[in-house]
């Protein structure tokens, strides 16, 4: 589990395929940043724009890490087959605080920045996701993108999508890999846990 809160700004250095089929995972070399990875061991979990991963190699002269990435979870997610920028957080203790919210680590879909420009002192974020999440995502609710613990200001939908605003402030801007982030490009999303287990509870009642 997650809090959503990143904790650095990490860099993908490598993208290695795992075999030679067309269908292979991948294995990435990860920068680590700032994130302190001395109480890091072999198996622990680390979020990558979201995405749980589990630690394989570490190189704590390098600061580097590894992780190994299956053909499933590329599929599902954005921005883990490239080199670039990454949000970072280790997997929360119980002894923690939760500055966010609950996150899995598992994420749902990939969503779209469709705008992201100042607005004051601050900056708006857009976010488009398929219409299937709608009942998901609600005005002062909860969303993970890329890892990041966040707030819904409102949303709208039309036939084929659902939209949300963001607020996001020049913290979270210049602590996260929004600083590199522009109209169109995809992100991680993953919808409120909560949300997740009270629809179910619903629909099956």
């Amino acid at each position: 589990m997650f809090t959503g809160i990143i904790a650095a700004i990490g860099e993908i250095q490598a993208v290695t395929p795992l075999t030679d089929q067309s269908d292979s995972g991948v294995r990435l070399v990860v920068a680590a940043g700032g994130l302190d990875l001395s109480d890091v061991a072999l198996g622990d979990s680390i979020a990558i724009n979201g995405a749980c991963m589990t630690a394989v190699e570490l190189d704590l002269e390098r600061n580097t890490f590894a992780v190994d990435v299956s053909n499933e979870s590329l599929s599902k997610t954005a921005s883990l087959n490239q080199t670039g920028f990454c949000n970072l957080e280790k997997a929360m203790r119980l002894s923690d605080r939760l500055g966010g919210h609950m996150v899995s680590g598992h994420v749902d879909d990939v969503a779209r920045i469709v705008k992201f420009e100042p607005v004051a002192e601050s900056f708006e974020l857009v976010f488009e996701v398929p219409i299937k999440w709608r009942r998901f995502i609600a005005d002062k609710g909860s969303v993970t993108l890329h890892g990041t613990s966040l707030t819904v200001n409102r949303t709208w939908v039309d036939e084929a999508s659902v939209y949300g605003t963001i607020n996001l402030i020049p913290h979270t801007i210049a602590h996260t890999v929004f600083q590199y982030l522009k109209v169109g490009d995809a992100i991680n999303l993953e919808i409120d846990l909560l949300a997740r287990y009270v629809d179910q509870l619903l629909v099956k009642n």
